[in-house]
């Protein structure tokens, strides 16, 4: 999982993990903290997170879509992912900020992945999708599905699927994470936050050097 570029200006680095895990609190603490030591980030998720994403988004998570092929949900994700790298994240990188995205290629590899489709097919789809753009950084924040899921009272479409896909999930992220330890950090999200924050902090500093 090694191939792919990683750009020469700008810091990318991504928080993936299941339902629940703490991907946005962290998100939004990294992106704090690296603006308090005079860092310019643009803080990012997906899907959603330009226009045409927020109405792919809207499809792909509403209970109310039904049920979808799973070639079409996963080329809906990609079709948000492209829109994102082109005007958001590369973007930004090419200005030298520090993009934190919530969610990127992993979620996809293992949601969609999950759902019966060719992995060979779908990685190289989402690949081309985002031109091929890797994290510097991918954290992973490992929680078991029945804790993750159990923080919510309400659940989008995704999340209404049963805890036999969740757990699929979960062993696509952390197989990612095994195949290219390297480029990830994986931390048992059960921990409490604030050693959660600072292990992510810890690993992303020695990044920062290369950022504007």
């Amino acid at each position: 999982m090694t191939a792919g570029h990683h750009t020469d200006t700008g810091v990318f680095v991504c928080l993936e993990g299941g339902e629940g895990a703490g991907k946005s609190t962290q998100a939004k603490a990294l992106a704090g903290w690296l603006t308090e030591v005079g860092h310019t980030v643009r803080l990012t998720f997906e899907p959603g997170d330009t226009a045409v994403g927020r109405e792919l988004r809207r499809i792909v998570l509403d209970p109310a879509t039904g049920d979808l092929s799973a070639r079409t949900e996963a080329l809906l994700y990609a079709a948000d992912k492209a829109e994102h790298v082109d005007t958001v994240v590369r973007p930004a990188l090419e200005r030298g900020e520090v993009v934190v995205t919530d969610r990127y290629v992993d979620s996809s590899l293992a949601y969609q992945g999950s759902g019966g489709l060719d992995r060979a097919g779908l990685e190289a789809m989402l690949r081309w999708s985002t031109d091929d753009l890797r994290p510097h950084l991918t954290v992973l924040l490992d929680l078991e599905p029945r804790q993750g899921l159990g923080r919510f009272t309400e659940r989008d479409r995704i999340e209404q699927r049963d805890l036999d896909y969740h757990a699929r999930v979960r062993q696509v992220l952390l197989d990612l994470a095994d195949d290219d330890p390297a480029h990830y950090l994986v931390l048992d999200a059960r921990l409490p936050v604030d050693e959660v924050t600072a292990a992510i902090r810890a690993r992303v500093e020695p990044l920062l050097g290369q950022a504007g």
